[in-house]
């Protein structure tokens, strides 16, 4: 992995040089060059070394996109298109130098098909404020990363989150995006229908492209009705085990789950810590049923049976949504739990995700990694799927910890990969999972970098990220 050992590319200073000049000229008080500014458009939440850009543009339009790529297709200068800055797997850092293309200021809706349940916005707007937004139409956009992220991002690298074991990834959820491709052209890739034939499926060639095919400038989005009733609950239980074959019988039972969540023993120490819960101190799922008062009471008593024939604790379920709230609060504050489990340690969070049949088995086996090698790790996931999160906590500024953490990393991943999964259920390649996408799709990687070299000729979208041309 060595991700100590990522450097910085070649750069065209020409060229940056120019586009810089050319910039300025055009967007005035919207295109910044201090340092501060800059640093936290490379900033990155985990270990990775940030990698600044030399400047950062903030784009009103996309005709302002177009003339943004068009000066860096011209002058051969990268571009880093830039959310919210919650990614993982260092994104945002531009290690040939470049222009962060900061797109906060492109977040409108604009338009709405609540008859359709879809919605077309701009890339910059955040899943929060589109759900504000949609409250009183009765319908909302169900994709929760946990970071309060932008929908061109999540579209990016095909975020999912807690609902996707009910309503699937953003792969599932894009019908349609804009995006302005090299040279300065923008493209459609879809219509609002639902479904399609009409040729090659490039919505989802850029949905998981992590900006290395173009820079996005709309988003069409399904969208769901807000159910009659949400109820959630807590239960404990003996082992990693018995809570992850509670999940796989759940799951192969049929029952309609809108989220189940894995925290294991030491989550739920730091959780109970930071957020101020009482809950044992075990393996424990948070779950969250949708739909009207019968179905969810139905849903809750057959997965609280499930959940007994394992061991589990008694299944405490809600629909109060001031409890639902803190639960589920609690549930994306995992990040800073885990922080918060020794102050002075960097984290390296990372993902992988593998068959729901394989769950317990990847689970147990990284568990006693973990033991055996008294490493401060817990673990989250978003069971329903397969995925799961290890917060790995070490010392950033001793070699041999930085060693210890990166075979850790390896050997969870050749583990996922063993078991015919994933090096990364949600997280996206970026820079740090460069090597374990080798190892999972080896020569397929190829037929990427020719789409790439197609529609990127000059390699100017977010070069160094996913794979080295």
């Amino acid at each position: 992995m060595a991700l100590k050992a990522i450097k910085a590319g070649s750069r065209n200073e020409t060229g940056i040089t120019a586009a810089l000049q050319l910039l300025n000229a055009r967007f005035g008080d919207r295109f910044q060059t201090g340092e501060a500014i800059r640093a936290q458009h490379a900033h990155s939440t985990t270990y990775i070394p940030a990698q600044l850009p030399d400047g950062v543009v903030f784009p009103d339009s996309a005709q302002e996109v177009e003339a943004i790529v068009a000066i860096a297709s011209e002058h051969g200068v990268p571009l880093i298109a830039f959310g919210t800055g919650s990614s993982l797997e260092g994104h945002i850092n531009a290690p040939h130098g470049g222009i962060s293309v900061d797109m906060s200021r492109m977040d409108k809706v604009l338009e709405v098909n609540a008859s359709d349940f879809d919605c077309t916005v701009e890339p910059g707007i955040t899943r929060e404020a589109l759900n504000v937004y949609l409250r009183d139409t009765g319908l909302f956009f169900p994709i929760d990363p946990g970071a309060n992220a932008s929908i061109g991002g999540m579209a990016s690298t095909r975020a999912s989150g807690t609902n996707a074991v009910r309503y699937g990834t953003m792969k599932d959820n894009v019908l349609a995006v804009t995006a302005v491709t090299a040279g300065g052209r923008q493209i459609r890739t879809a219509h609002r229908a639902k479904k399609s034939s009409a040729g090659y499926d490039l919505t989802r060639l850029f949905v998981g492209a992590e900006g290395t095919l173009g820079i996005l400038t709309s988003v069409t989005l399904k969208l769901q009705g807000i159910p009659e009733m949400i109820a959630g609950g807590v239960c404990a239980f003996p082992s990693v085990g018995d809570a992850c074959n509670t999940v796989i019988l759940t799951i192969q039972s049929g029952i309609p789950v809108a989220r189940i969540e894995l925290l294991d023993a030491l989550q739920m120490k730091a959780s109970n810590a930071y957020s101020g819960l009482s809950f044992a101190e075990a393996p424990t799922l948070f779950v969250e049923f949708h739909g009207n008062a019968e179905s969810v009471a139905l849903q809750s008593r057959q997965f609280a049976e499930i959940a007994a024939e394992f061991g589990s604790s008694p299944f405490q379920w809600t629909a109060n949504t001031e409890e639902r709230n803190a639960l589920w609060k609690a549930r994306h504050d995992a990040y800073w739990a885990q922080k918060s489990l020794a102050p002075g340690l960097a984290i390296l969070s990372t993902d992988v995700c593998v068959p729901i049949s394989r769950l317990a088995d990847c689970v147990e086996e990284t568990h006693e990694d973990i033991a055996a090698h008294n490493l401060i790790a817990p673990i989250v996931g978003h069971a329903g799927d397969g995925n799961f999160h290890v917060g790995l906590l070490f010392d950033d500024k001793n070699n041999a910890d930085i060693a210890t953490a990166e075979a850790f990393v390896e050997r969870l991943n050749a583990r996922a990969l063993a078991m015919d999964g994933t090096c990364t259920g949600e997280h996206g390649i970026g820079q740090g999972k460069m090597p374990f996408l080798q190892a999972e799709l080896g020569d397929t990687l190829d037929l990427m970098r020719q789409i790439k070299r197609a529609l990127d000729p000059g390699n100017i979208f977010n070069p160094g990220k996913i794979f080295n041309m």
